[in-house]
């Protein structure tokens, strides 16, 4: 009877180096139980109605995408399979409806995707920056954190 009934896991994607390791740990912990994975990214509206603006959010647009098709490659190299979701609006409101809608049985965040993909100065912040990540989850996080109302799984960059 159970059998049949299969976990549905929710997991917000950005492309960045920690959700990138997110997903990876995710894959670990829950791949073996064969789980529909759901995998959204939410690209957020510009706030001034300008030419400028519409094409970095076009840019911004094009970026999540390509991050979440990557990301469904990966996922199904482990052969699982993957839906996308791409979003546009205020990731924190944007994420807390789509699990209300959706009702997984896990949302997936990392705990922190502003620290720097690379370079040498990119890593000597990165100790500054992981110092703030520890006093700090994230807006989008800490939103989730108090409002959401299925289980919330907060992964963090080994």
């Amino acid at each position: 009877m159970f059998e049949d009934i299969k976990m549905k896991l929710l997991i917000a994607y950005d492309g960045s180096r920690n959700a990138k390791l997110a997903l990876a740990q995710t894959l670990s912990l829950f791949g073996a139980q064969n789980p529909v994975i759901l995998l959204m990214a939410v690209a957020e509206n510009p706030r001034a109605a300008s030419d400028a603006n519409e094409d970095l959010f076009q840019q911004e647009y094009s970026e999540l995408k390509q991050a979440l098709e990557e990301g469904k490659a990966f996922i199904e190299e482990q052969n699982l399979s993957c839906e996308l979701i791409m979003a546009e609006g205020d990731p924190r409101k944007m994420l807390l409806q789509a699990s209300k809608k959706i009702v997984p049985n896990l949302l997936i965040v990392a705990r922190h995707s502003h620290q720097p993909d690379g370079g040498f100065i990119a890593q000597s912040l990165s100790y500054f920056v992981d110092e703030l990540d520890y006093m700090t989850l994230g807006s989008v996080t800490s939103f989730l954190a108090r409002r959401v109302e299925c289980p919330l799984l907060i992964l963090p960059s080994p």
